[in-house]
C-alpha cells in the first residue's frame, strides 16, 4: 500500500534508512519501533515509495500473528511459482540472489520468535516495525520513533484538516499539537473531526472538556488504511498485559509520567512502622501493590521489578531511559491509563502512600535529588486529592 498522501516531515529517519539501505554489506535489517500511533508503518511506507526502483521485489508481511506471518511468506513461494508452503517462500528469498524487500509491519507481539521467519542468508532487505524495542536484536540499525517536530506536526493537522495555511491557522494548530503531545495519530484523528465540523478554532475548547471521548472516536473518512484510534490502538496493547504489568501500569498513571525511578518502590518497601505513624491495616492497599516486588524474606526483588517493567517496555506504553535509570509514560498514554482504572480514588491513595513512605526513608536518600525526583510526583498527588496531604505528613513527619 502506498503512504498517506497527508505524510509529513521524519527526514531524518528517512535520510538515515537511506544511507542504511544502500551501503554495500550483507543482509540489511532495520527496525522501527514505539509507541502505537507514533506512525512506523507511514514512514515505511515512504520510505519504500522513494525507493521502490532500487529492490528486485518488494513484499508486504502483516506480521501480527504467526498465521499472517506464514500466509505472507507461503504467498511469496506462490507468487514465484517455488511451491505452496512458508518455508518455501522462506527458500526463495534465501536463493534469489538479488535486492529483495521484506516488509515485516506490525511485529508487535513479544511471544513471537520472529527469527524464525526472517531468511537465513547473507543478502536482502528487511524492515520491521513495532512497538517492542526488543525487536532491535535482529537490527543493523534503528529508529525510535517518538513524537513528530512542532513544524511537521502543524502541516499535519491543517493538511489533514483541510484547512488552508496562514499565520493564524498555523499559530491555532500549533496550540492543538502542543495538547495532543505532536504524536501523529491523535494529530490525523483531530484534523479529521475539524476537517468534518469546519471548526478549528473551537477545537482547543472542545478537547479540553472532551479528550477521551475524541480519542476514542473513529473518524468516518480517513487518510489511510489504519483501523483504530489513538484509544483503541493502546487498549489491544493494553489488553496482552499480564494482570501485574497491567496493575503496574495503572499505578505508574496516577505519578507524574516523567522520572518513574524503581528507587521510589524500592524504598517504599522498606518503610518502617512505628507507633507515631499509620498502621499496616491502614496502609494495606500499598503493601499489597508494594507484595508483588517482594521477595518472602523481604528483601526487593529487583528481578520481578525488571520482568514486569520489561513487559509494559514491549508494548512500547513505558520507556525507560538507561543512562538515567527513569521511566516515562507519554503523557497521552499516562491520561488514557488512569482513565481505564475503576477506583481512582484508591489507587491515587496506594501512590500517595507510596510515595510518603519512600520519602520517609531519608536514609537511603541524597535529600537533594530526592527533592528534585520526588516533588512532581508529590505535587501531581495532592492535585489530584488535596485530602493525601495528610498521608505525607502522617509519614514522613513534615
Amino acid at each position: 500500500p502506498p503512504p498517506s498522501r497527508i505524510f509529513c516531515g521524519r527526514q531524518e529517519i528517512l535520510e538515515k534508512m537511506q544511507h542504511f539501505f544502500f551501503d554495500s554489506g550483507i543482509q540489511h535489517i532495520y527496525v522501527l519501533h514505539g509507541l502505537g500511533g507514533a506512525g512506523k508503518t507511514q514512514i515505511a511506507l515512504k520510505f519504500i515509495k522513494e525507493s521502490s526502483s532500487r529492490f528486485s521485489d518488494i513484499f508486504f508481511i502483516d506480521t501480527s500473528t504467526i498465521t499472517m506471518i506464514e500466509t505472507g511468506l507461503k504467498s511469496i513461494a506462490v507468487q514465484k511459482d517455488f511451491g505452496d508452503s512458508p518455508q518455501d517462500g522462506l527458500l526463495w528469498l534465501a536463493s534469489k540472489l538479488e535486492e529483495w524487500l521484506l516488509f515485516f509491519d506490525n511485529a508487535d507481539d513479544p511471544n513471537i520468535n520472529l527469527h524464525d521467519y526472517i531468511p537465513q542468508c547473507n543478502h536482502g532487505n528487511i524492515i520491521i516495525t513495532s512497538r517492542n524495542p526488543g525487536m532491535c536484536v535482529y537490527a543493523g540499525s534503528n529508529s525510535l520513533v517518538s513524537d513528530m517536530e512542532e513544524e511537521d506536526a502543524v502541516a499535519l493537522l491543517l493538511k489533514s484538516a483541510s484547512q488552508k495555511v496562514t499565520v493564524r491557522t498555523e499559530e491555532i494548530a500549533a496550540e492543538i499539537v502542543k495538547l495532543l503531545h505532536y504524536l501523529p495519530l491523535a494529530i490525523v484523528q483531530a484534523g479529521a473531526y475539524i476537517s468534518k465540523s469546519r471548526n478549528l478554532d473551537g477545537y482547543l475548547a472542545l478537547y479540553t472538556k472532551n479528550q477521551a471521548r475524541l480519542l476514542s472516536e473513529k473518524p468516518a473518512q480517513s487518510h489511510d488504511q489504519y483501523a483504530w484510534t489513538v484509544y483503541t490502538t493502546w487498549q489491544m496493547s493494553f489488553d496482552r498485559l499480564t494482570p501485574s504489568a497491567a496493575m503496574f501500569l495503572q499505578h505508574c498513571s496516577f505519578l507524574h509520567y516523567n522520572g518513574i525511578s524503581e528507587e521510589i518502590f524500592s524504598y517504599a518497601s522498606k518503610y518502617q512502622f512505628d507507633s507515631d505513624g499509620p498502621s499496616k491495616e491502614e496502609l494495606q492497599k500499598p503493601l499489597e501493590f508494594l507484595s508483588h516486588f517482594v521477595e518472602p524474606t523481604g528483601e526487593w526483588d529487583s528481578l520481578q521489578f525488571l520482568e514486569v517493567t520489561n513487559e509494559v517496555q514491549s508494548y512500547s506504553l513505558i520507556s525507560f531511559d538507561a543512562e538515567n535509570k527513569l521511566f516515562f509514560i507519554h503523557p497521552l498514554v499516562h491520561s488514557w491509563s488512569r482513565g481505564t482504572v475503576q477506583n481512582p480514588k484508591g489507587y491515587m491513595f496506594t501512590m500517595g502512600s507510596i510515595l510518603g513512605m519512600a520519602t520517609s526513608e531519608r536514609s537511603l536518600w541524597d535529600m537533594r535529588l530526592t527533592s528534585l525526583l520526588l516533588y512532581p510526583h508529590v505535587e501531581l498527588a495532592i492535585q489530584m486529592n488535596t485530602k493525601l496531604a495528610w498521608v505525607f505528613t502522617a509519614l514522613c513527619g513534615t
